[in-house]
């Protein structure tokens, strides 16, 4: 029923089975894990010891591939997404906040750390947000100053995914040439995080405070004034598997639908044969499906060229969560009052599909963005 077949390498089949195996073999972890603020132990030693954390790093540094293949990564979080979100993001920040080291640290710095996000011994995290600043980064508080050999950063990022718990961050900061990004070692004097929020699906999610920070000058990730090249750059590579985390949540939604309205008998018949509910159900698999070959196509896409296919990324990122959206909810509802069951998966589910429409891109954002795209291409 899944359809995962469609148009997916032979090359891909056994990595998709690698993370099924290893998404069953936790799933009795993901409740608890699914609520909790901070990385839960159990669901890092099962990563660790999949060895999936290295498809997010190149293989010069101990990575599954050559380089960062977006469409791997997609497969992988689709599987794991489907049983645990907790996992889909510990093992999606592993990519997504290493990779402006990947692609601007020195190689010194890179054999420093990313054979330990490999091997899940070294958590990562990117900071971009900050209190004032969520979509439109230009208007970045924090400051990126040369002292000698050395970088003083002061600012305040908010809302960081494993905040609290990351190794080290890649920082997004201003200085006189631009927007830069560093490298900064959790455990450096002057850095502090707290955790003043969180958010309806529970998340690894903290606030990280830079009071005087100094790195070394060769801490700096890339050129002066060039971080949100990397920064885009990262989105390039990692957006498109937000797409494919949405695409597996839908799927396991509509699993536990498809099987509680099969067994469940109303009106002395089972509730799927009533035609509402079969409609509702269809819509939704159909829906999944073209989710799901879409997903697929961009990212084999970003596969090919990140940065030259990321409207499709950004259009597949938006299909897939609003379908998501849209499924997650057909499912409660049909479900009726066992879909409102505090602490059921079909609740999780429900939780986990809500944010996807906004973190990485939200959908106004993307669409916004698309649209002046469209308008250069079509209307000039």
């Amino acid at each position: 029923m899944s359809g995962a077949e469609f148009e997916l390498p032979e090359r891909y089949h056994g990595l998709r089975e690698e993370a099924a195996a290893l998404a069953a073999s936790v799933a009795h972890l993901a409740a608890e894990a699914d609520e909790a603020d901070a990385i839960d132990p159990g669901m890092r030693a099962a990563l660790a010891a999949s060895g999936l954390a290295a498809v997010c790093v190149p293989a010069e540094y101990g990575g599954r591939y050559a380089d960062i293949d977006p469409l791997a990564v997609a497969v992988v979080r689709e599987q794991l997404a489907a049983e645990s979100a907790h996992l889909d993001s510990l093992f999606a920040m592993q990519g997504i906040g290493s990779y402006a080291l990947a692609g601007g640290g020195t190689p010194e710095l890179r054999e420093r750390w990313l054979p330990r996000v490999a091997a899940l011994d070294a958590i990562a995290a990117l900071g971009l947000t900050e209190p004032d600043i969520g979509s439109d980064l230009r208007g970045t508080a924090t400051t990126v100053a040369e002292d000698g050999d050395e970088l003083v950063v002061d600012g305040h990022k908010s809302f960081i995914t494993n905040g609290g718990d990351a190794d080290f961050y890649c920082l997004l900061g201003k200085e006189e040439a631009g927007l830069s990004m560093v490298l900064v070692p959790a455990d450096t004097p002057g850095l502090t995080t707290t955790r003043p929020h969180q958010i309806i699906a529970p998340h690894v999610l903290g606030d990280v405070v830079l009071d005087g920070v100094r790195v070394p000058r060769s801490w700096r990730l890339g050129e002066p004034g060039k971080g949100m090249r990397l920064g885009l750059a990262t989105l390039a590579t990692f957006r498109v598997s937000v797409a494919a985390a949405a695409v597996g949540t839908a799927q396991a939604a509509l699993k536990e639908a498809t099987v509680h309205t099969a067994n469940r008998e109303q009106f002395g018949r089972p509730l799927i044969q009533l035609g509402a509910v079969a409609d509702q159900l269809a819509r939704s698999w159909t829906e999944i499906e073209m989710a799901r070959a879409f997903t697929y196509r961009a990212a084999a896409a970003a596969a090919r060229d990140p940065l030259g296919s990321l409207h499709l990324s950004s259009m597949a990122k938006v299909a897939a969560t609003e379908t998501a959206g849209r499924v997650v909810d057909r499912c409660v509802q049909v479900m009726g009052r066992f879909g409102l069951v505090r602490g059921s998966k079909i609740e999780r589910l429900y939780r986990a599909a809500r944010p996807m429409r906004v973190y990485e891109g939200a959908t106004e954002v993307i669409f916004d963005s698309l649209s002046r795209k469209l308008v250069k291409e079509l209307a000039t």
